[in-house]
């Protein structure tokens, strides 16, 4: 017996080898049972390192808004009671249960909380002019995006944490990195809106301010202006947004309103805008197609569509690539150097689809934020 035992823990490899197994076996056998919740303090960690971030970016945000606020609308007294409650505002979107006519009652309450959006701004920064005005509304969204980010992600954090599911807290961890890329992007806009630069989205804004440059304007529908230019023969009634104020406009009603000046009498359309790029695209790349180039919640594009199908219109889409921080971050110069390039094309459409004589609309859609007319 002696002799054996002294072979076994004679020989130093096999003492190395029992304490080997000895570790394996307890390591296997703590991630038997408790594996997953190791698993889950890891998620959880990451998830509260990526929540501080945005507390940051929130508090950071808030930050820049007062300080706007103060020193382009001189307010009378503090506006910090004000801007907080404004941070917390909600639309609550109308009942699709019955979808008859929900375009125009989603309408309805988009320009209702517009409306109430620039009273409260008027009522922070009463000093602000009406370019102003906007830009600040534009940064005081911004900031209430950001807040609201920061509320929903710590939302699921606090669930994650307090009932220890897994699932909830995978959910959360596996999309943070999405959701850290759209905070910062919505951090570097609202830096730009406080200062009135373009963004990225005023590709299309910018596109129409140039082609307009030098013609008569007019305001043609809510907060859109228009201009008649002629190009290479034909009559084309390019629109935008109203700037240099951070706006979007209502380009729907400005299409639908030519289209009835002219009784339908339109050759074509042509839509200018920002759109998203894949990964590996590299941004101000342009890319043509057909249907109504716009964004938001649909309302403006469900006018275009209607007008157009009345009258048997095409429409024609350029877009400008562009990922979301390019979109509401400072213009980039590869944005940009992409005017030139979407008006030969503008030009080139117009050409090949249309005849002399005829009438054309051109509409640069986007935030018109640091673009005149």
């Amino acid at each position: 017996m002696l002799p054996q035992l002294a072979g076994l823990f004679g020989g130093g490899d096999n003492v190395v080898s029992l304490i080997f197994q000895v570790v394996f076996t307890g390591f296997f056998v703590v991630f038997m049972f408790y594996g997953q919740r190791i698993q889950m303090m890891v998620m959880l960690r990451e998830v509260e390192s990526h929540l501080r971030r945005l507390k940051l970016i929130r508090d950071d945000g808030r930050k820049v808004a007062m300080e706007t606020i103060k020193e382009i609308g001189k307010p009378v007294g503090d506006p910090t009671e004000r801007i907080d409650q404004f941070l917390e505002y909600i639309a609550i979107a109308p009942q699709s249960m019955d979808p008859s006519g929900i375009v125009w009652k989603l309408e309805h309450v988009l320009d209702v909380r517009d409306v109430r959006f620039k009273d409260e701004v008027k009522l922070m920064a009463p000093e602000a002019d009406e370019a102003q005005l906007n830009n600040l509304e534009n940064t005081l969204e911004a900031a209430m995006a950001l807040n609201m980010i920061y509320k929903v992600i710590r939302h699921f954090y606090l669930l994650g944490k307090k009932t220890l599911s897994l699932y909830i807290i995978m959910q959360i961890q596996m999309v943070l990195p999405l959701i850290m890329q759209q905070a910062e992007a919505y951090a570097q806009a609202l830096r730009a809106f406080s200062v009135g630069q373009p963004i990225g989205d005023g590709a299309g804004a910018l596109v129409a301010a140039t082609l307009m440059q030098g013609y008569e304007t007019r305001e043609i529908a809510r907060d859109v202006v228009a201009a008649t230019v002629p190009i290479d023969g034909r009559t084309a009634y390019v629109l935008k947004a109203k700037g240099p104020g951070g706006n979007v406009g209502k380009p729907g009603d400005g299409i639908r309103q030519i289209i009835e000046e002219k009784k339908g009498k339109i050759s074509t359309i042509i839509m200018i805008d920002a759109a998203l790029k894949l990964e590996g695209e590299k941004p101000g790349e342009i890319a043509e197609g057909v249907g109504a180039a716009i964004g938001g919640p649909g309302v403006e594009q469900f006018k275009i569509e209607d007008a157009i199908l009345k009258n048997k219109i095409p429409v024609n889409a350029i877009i400008v690539k562009q990922d979301i921080g390019d979109a509401v971050s400072p213009m980039r110069k590869e944005i940009f150097d992409a005017v030139d390039p979407v008006i030969k094309r503008i030009k080139r459409l117009i050409l090949e689809r249309t005849k002399k004589g005829d009438n054309v609309i051109i509409a640069g859609i986007g935030n018109t934020i640091g673009i005149g007319q």
